[in-house]
C-alpha cells in the first residue's frame, strides 16, 4: 500500500512533463496510473476469512506518526471508486479539454496527486497521518476548484471550500488528539475496538471530529460550499464532488460508526443533520436552472442520504449505505461528464435554453437515462438495490427505538419522492422537447461529441445497471464491514435486486408516483413555488459572517495598531505580563524557592549586565545603545559557561556578535542620535511595562523550577543523546535528532523573514546576479575597463580595488586575509566536532558567517562577490533541501525520519569509519546560516551601499587619484 502511495506521488510529479509532450492526449498516460493502482487493489482484495492486511512505516514516532495503512473491506471499496472513477475522469478529460492552455499541464498532475491522497487517506490507520492527508485533499481541492483563476467566481469557490473544509478539519484535529490522548492510541482500529467510555470529553471529541466529516460532505450548515464548488470545471466536479473528496466525510463516518455510533452525540448530528440535509438539499435542487447546480444540491441530497446510513450502526443498514456510495459515485460522475459534454458541445448548461436535445444526442440521452434512472432508484440498476436494502433495514432496525426509525424511514421516503422529482427534472431540463417543434439556437449549432468523449460516462451508466444483477456478489464483498456493527438480533438484510413485495417495493412505489406528481406539479406552479428567495440562505450567512469578521477585525487594529511602534510593543508586552500572572493567580503553586548565587563570578556578571541595561534606558547615541544591550547578551553567555555550558556559551557569543553587526549595518544609514523632536523624555508608563515583564519573566521562571516534581531531563539527556542519537554533546543532537522537526520548523521560518526582509529592502528585484568585479563595475567606479594593478603592489582583498580610497584601511585588510582562513577552518571544525564536542552546523556557519562580514567590512560589496560568488538564496534553499532530504535518508537506513542512522564503512587509510546521518542534517543548518548571514549582508550593507553610491556615480574621474589608486597603470 505505502509502494502504491508512493507510486501515485511520483506520477503527480512526473505527470506536467509528460503533459506538455503528448498535449491532451497525456490524460491517457496519466489516467494509467490510477488504473494500475486499482488493478493491484483488485489483485488485493481483503480475505474476510484473514486479518486485515497492515503495513507500517517509522516516521515521527515521538508523535504517535507512524505511518501505518491498513487495507480492510470499506478501504477496499472507497479504494475502487477512488482509482476507478480517477481513471475514467482522466480519459474524459482528454476530449474536455481541446487543446492546451494555460495550468493544463499540472491539471492533470492535480488529479493524480488528489487520487493519491485519497488512496492515503482511506488506508491510513493512525488518525494524525489520516488528518495530514485530509487536509492535502483539501489543498488540492483549492487548486482544482481555482482553475480557472482569472474568473472571480472561481476564486471566491476555491477560497469558500477552503475555509469551511479548513476550519471542519481543525476541529477535527483537536477532537482525534483528545481522542487519542484519551485512548492511549492513535490507531483507528484501536480506537474502533476500544472505544472509551462516554462522558463529557469524549462526546465532545466526538463531535469536534463530526464536525470535520461533515464539512467534508456537505452536511447542513457546511452544505453551501458544495454547489459554489461548481465553478470548477466539470471533470473536477465529477471526481471531487461526486466520486472522492465528499465521500472522505462519509468515510470517516462509517469507519467510527462500530464504536460510537450508539452515543446521543454522534446520533444527533449524523442522523439529524443527515435527514435535513437530503430533504433541504433536494428541494433546492428544484429551483435550479443550471444543470450542474441541479446535480450539485442533489450530490448534497444524496450525500445526507449516505451519512444517515452509514451512521446509524446497524449492519443491514450499514450495507444499504456502502451500496449507496458505490451507487452514487456511478450515477453521479456519470451524470456531470453528461453536464460537461452538453457544456462542451451547446456552449450553455441553462435548462431554459436547451430543447430537443434529446433528439440531437441520443446516445447521450440514453446515458443520462440510465444514470437518472440509478439516482431515482428504479428497478434494474445499483441505486434501486440500495434503496430498497434502506427501506427495509431502517423501519426494522434496532438502532433506535421503534418509533424514532419509523420517523427516520418516511424521511428517507420523503427525501426519495425529492429525488426522483429532480431527476426527472434534469433529465426532462437536459433532453426534453419542452413544447417546442424546434430545437433552441444552441442545441441547433452544437458541436456532436465524438464516441471517445462520451464512453466514460457510458462506462459508468452501463455499470450502474450490471452491478445490480450481481447484487449477490457484492453482499459478499460487503459483508465483511457491516458484522463489524451489531444486527440487533434481526437476521441478516442481503442485498439483492428483488427482495419479494414487502414494505421496501411500497416505498419504492410511493417514491416513483409521487416523484413523478411533485415534478408535474411543481412545472405547472413553479412561479408560486419558487417565486420568492428561500428566506434562510446558507451562502448569504457565509458572506455575513466573512463581513463580520472583517468588521470586528478593522475595529480591533483602530484600537490595536494605530501606525506607533510603541504603542504595538506595548500591546504586546501587556498581554504578556497579564496572561502568566492571571495564570499564576487562579491556578496551582507549588512552594516557591529562591537558590542565590553560587560564585563571585556570577555576581559580577550580573551586576555588569544590570548596569548594561541601565545604562541603554539613558543613552542618546543609537550605536553606543546598541553595544551595550550587546552587553547583556554576551553576559549570558558568561553565565552558561560558569554554569558548565560551553556549547550554549559559544552560540551566545557568536549570535550576539551577528546581531550587533545586524544592527551596525541598519544604524549607520541613521542619524547618530535622535533629533530633538524626537525626543519621548521619560515615559512612565512604558518603564512599567519594561519592569513588569523582565519581573514576569522572573517570576514565571522561578514557580516554573519550583513546580518540578519528578526527575528532571536532563539527568537521562546525555545517556539518550548517545544512545538513540550516536553523540556525545546532549545540545547539539537535541538540534538534530531529538527535536529536528522542531529545528526544521524553525529554520524554515528564518528563511522566510529573511526572505521578507531582503525583499523589503530590494523592492524590485529580489534576487540577481551577484556584484563581482566587471568592466562594468570597474567603470561604475570611475575606472577605466584596461587598468592593471601594480605589479610590486601587494593586492590584499581584490574589492577593495573598487572602494573609495578615503574608506580603505590597509590594515584591516592585511588582518582579514590572515584571519579569513582562519575563520573559515574554525567553522569547518565546529561543524564537524559539533555531534561529539562544543560547536555544530549552527556555531559553525555562524563563525563563516563572521568571516564574511570580515571580508566586507574589509572589502566592501563587491568583495563579498568574490569571497562567495553565490546567490544567498541558492545557499538558503540548498541547505533546506539537504536537510528536508535527510527524513528520508533516514527511512532507508531503517530510522524514523530527520533520526540518526549509522552508516558503518571501512575505509584503507582510516579504518573503521561510522558516519552518523544527522551529519548531513546539520549540513544544512550550517548551509542556512551562511546564507542566512549572506542573504543580511547584501541586502543591509551592499544594497544600501549600492544606494549611497548611486548619486555620486561618475564623479570620481573628475578628482586626483589618490593612495591605492595612485598606482594604476593604463
Amino acid at each position: 500500500m505505502i509502494v502504491v502511495m508512493i507510486a501515485l506521488a511520483l506520477g503527480a510529479l512526473v505527470s506536467p512533463p509528460i503533459m506538455k509532450a503528448c498535449g491532451t492526449k497525456g490524460f491517457y498516460v496519466l489516467a494509467a496510473m490510477p488504473a494500475a493502482a486499482l488493478a493491484w487493489v483488485i489483485v488485493n482484495w481483503p480475505d474476510p476469512s484473514a486479518p486485515p492486511r497492515t503495513e507500517s512505516l517509522t516516521w515521527v514516532p515521538s508523535l504517535n506518526m507512524d505511518i501505518d495503512v491498513r487495507f480492510d473491506t470499506l478501504s477496499a471499496v472507497l479504494s475502487v471508486l477512488i482509482l476507478g472513477v480517477g481513471s475514467l475522469v482522466l480519459v474524459y478529460c482528454a476530449n474536455y479539454f481541446d487543446t492546451m492552455r494555460r495550468r493544463i499541464e499540472t491539471f492533470g498532475g492535480e488529479i493524480v496527486a488528489f487520487a493519491a491522497a485519497m488512496f492515503a487517506l482511506v488506508v491510513s490507520d493512525n488518525m494524525l497521518v489520516l488528518y495530514v492527508f485530509w487536509e492535502v485533499t483539501t489543498v488540492l481541492s483549492f487548486l482544482l476548484v481555482g482553475f480557472n483563476m482569472v474568473r472571480a467566481t472561481s476564486r471566491r469557490a476555491a477560497t469558500q471550500a477552503l475555509l469551511v473544509t479548513t476550519f471542519g478539519g481543525l476541529a477535527m484535529l483537536i477532537g482525534i488528539v483528545m481522542l487519542g490522548e484519551r485512548n492511549d492510541s492513535y490507531l483507528l482500529s484501536d480506537l474502533i475496538a476500544h472505544p472509551p467510555e462516554a462522558g463529557v470529553l469524549v462526546n465532545l471529541a466526538v463531535v469536534l471530529v463530526l464536525i470535520g466529516a461533515l464539512s467534508k460532505s456537505a452536511i447542513v450548515p457546511f452544505h453551501f460550499w458544495l454547489p459554489g464548488a461548481m465553478a470548477a470545471p466539470t471533470p473536477v466536479s465529477a471526481y471531487l464532488h461526486a466520486a472522492a473528496m465528499v465521500k472522505a466525510g462519509v468515510y470517516l463516518v462509517a469507519r467510527l460508526a462500530p464504536g460510537f455510533a450508539d452515543q446521543l452525540s454522534w446520533q444527533i448530528p449524523v442522523i439529524g443533520l443527515g435527514l435535513v440535509t437530503m430533504v433541504l438539499g433536494g428541494w433546492r435542487s428544484l429551483r435550479e436552472r443550471d444543470l450542474k447546480l441541479i446535480l450539485a444540491f442533489g450530490t448534497v441530497s444524496q450525500l445526507g442520504f449516505i451519512t444517515v446510513l452509514v451512521g446509524v450502526g446497524d449492519a443491514n443498514v450499514a450495507m444499504a449505505g456502502i451500496a449507496m456510495i458505490v451507487a452514487h459515485a456511478m450515477f453521479k460522475a456519470c451524470l456531470f461528464m453528461v453536464v460537461g459534454i452538453i457544456d462542451h458541445s451547446t456552449g450553455t448548461r441553462d435548462i431554459r435554453l436547451l430543447a430537443r436535445l434529446g433528439h440531437r444526442l441520443p446516445v447521450l440521452a440514453g446515458i443520462a437515462a440510465l444514470a437518472g434512472a440509478s439516482m431515482a432508484g428504479l428497478p434494474f440498476t445499483i441505486g434501486f438495490v440500495g434503496k430498497e436494502t434502506a427501506f427495509g433495514s431502517v423501519w426494522t432496525t434496532g438502532a433506535f427505538d421503534d418509533p424514532v426509525a419509523i420517523i427516520v424511514d418516511i424521511v428517507l421516503v420523503l427525501g426519495s419522492v425529492i429525488t426522483f422529482a429532480y431527476t426527472s427534472r434534469f433529465l426532462w431540463g437536459a433532453f426534453g422537447r419542452k413544447v417546442r417543434r424546434l430545437p433552441t439556437r444552441q442545441v441547433a449549432a452544437l458541436h456532436p461529441p465524438n464516441i471517445a468523449f462520451q464512453a466514460p460516462a457510458a462506462i459508468l451508466a452501463v455499470l450502474g445497471v450490471a452491478v445490480s444483477f450481481a447484487a449477490g456478489r457484492l453482499d459478499e464483498l460487503f459483508r465483511p464491514y457491516a458484522s463489524t456493527l451489531p444486527s440487533f438480533g434481526h437476521p441478516a438484510e442481503h442485498l439483492a435486486l428483488w427482495h419479494g413485495f414487502g414494505l421496501p417495493v411500497v416505498f419504492s412505489i410511493i417514491v416513483v408516483v409521487g416523484g413523478a406528481a411533485l415534478f408535474v406539479i411543481l412545472r405547472a406552479r413553479r412561479r408560486a413555488v419558487f417565486g420568492n428567495p428561500p428566506p434562510l440562505n446558507a451562502d448569504r450567512i457565509y458572506d455575513a459572517t466573512l463581513r463580520g469578521a472583517d468588521t470586528a477585525s478593522l475595529w480591533i487594529t483602530r484600537y490595536t495598531q494605530r501606525g506607533s511602534l510603541p504603542l504595538t510593543q506595548s500591546i504586546i508586552l501587556i498581554t504578556a505580563v497579564l496572561l502568566p500572572v492571571v495564570a499564576l493567580a487562579v491556578g496551582e503553586r507549588d512552594q516557591l524557592t529562591i537558590r542565590g548565587f553560587d560564585t563571585v563570578e556570577e555576581v559580577v556578571v550580573g551586576v555588569a549586565m544590570i548596569a548594561a541595561a541601565a545604562c541603554t534606558t539613558i543613552l542618546r547615541n543609537r550605536l553606543a545603545s546598541a553595544l551595550v544591550v550587546g552587553l547583556t547578551g554576551y553576559g549570558c553567555g558568561a553565565l552558561f559557561a560558569l554554569y558548565g555550558a560551553p556549547d550554549l556559551a559559544l552560540t551566545q557569543f557568536l549570535v550576539e556578535s551577528v546581531t550587533l553587526v545586524v544592527f551596525v549595518l541598519v544604524l549607520r544609514k541613521l542619524p547618530s542620535e535622535p533629533a530633538t523632536r524626537h525626543s519621548t523624555g521619560f515615559k512612565p508608563a512604558r518603564a512599567l511595562i519594561g519592569i513588569a515583564f523582565g519581573a514576569m519573566l522572573v517570576v514565571v521562571g522561578l514557580f516554573a523550577a519550583a513546580a518540578r516534581s519528578t526527575e528532571p531531563l536532563q539527568v537521562r539527556l546525555g545517556d539518550a543523546a548517545y544512545t538513540f542519537g550516536h553523540g556525545s554533546n546532549a545540545v547539539n543532537v537535541l538540534l538534530v535528532d531529538i527535536r529536528a522537526w522542531d529545528t526544521i520548523g524553525e529554520v524554515s521560518v528564518l528563511i522566510v523573514a529573511a526572505t521578507g526582509v531582503a525583499s523589503m529592502v530590494f523592492r524590485n528585484r529580489r534576487f540577481g546576479a551577484v556584484p563581482r568585479i566587471t568592466d562594468a563595475a570597474r567603470l561604475q567606479a570611475g575606472l577605466s575597463d584596461d587598468y592593471t594593478v601594480a605589479s610590486d603592489r601587494t593586492t590584499w582583498l581584490r574589492g577593495s580595488e573598487l572602494r573609495d580610497p578615503r574608506h580603505r584601511s590597509m590594515v584591516l585588510e592585511a588582518t582579514t586575509r590572515v584571519v579569513f582562513p582562519t575563520l573559515v577552518i574554525l567553522s569547518l571544525y565546529l561543524f564537524f566536532a559539533g555531534h561529539n564536542a562544543p560547536g555544530g552546523g549552527f556555531a559553525g556557519g555562524l563563525v563563516m558567517g563572521l568571516a564574511l562580514v570580515l571580508r566586507y567590512l574589509a572589502g566592501g560589496r563587491y568583495e563579498l562577490g568574490e569571497a562567495l560568488p553565490v546567490e544567498a538564496g541558492t545557499i538558503l534553499g540548498a541547505g533546506l533541501l539537504v536537510s528536508a532530504a535527510t527524513a528520508t535518508t533516514s527511512l532507508f537506513l531503517g530510522a524514523p525520519a530527520l533520526s540518526s542512522a549509522v552508516i558503518d564503512l571501512h575505509l584503507p587509510v582510516f579504518g573503521d569509519v561510522h558516519i552518523v546521518t544527522a551529519l548531513f542534517f546539520d549540513l544544512g543548518i550550517y548551509l542556512i546560516v551562511v546564507g542566512l548571514v549572506l542573504d543580511v549582508l547584501r541586502s543591509l550593507g551592499a544594497r544600501l551601499d549600492v544606494a549611497d553610491d548611486a548619486p555620486t556615480t561618475g564623479s570620481l574621474p573628475a578628482q586626483p587619484l589618490t593612495g591605492a589608486h595612485q598606482e594604476v597603470r593604463r
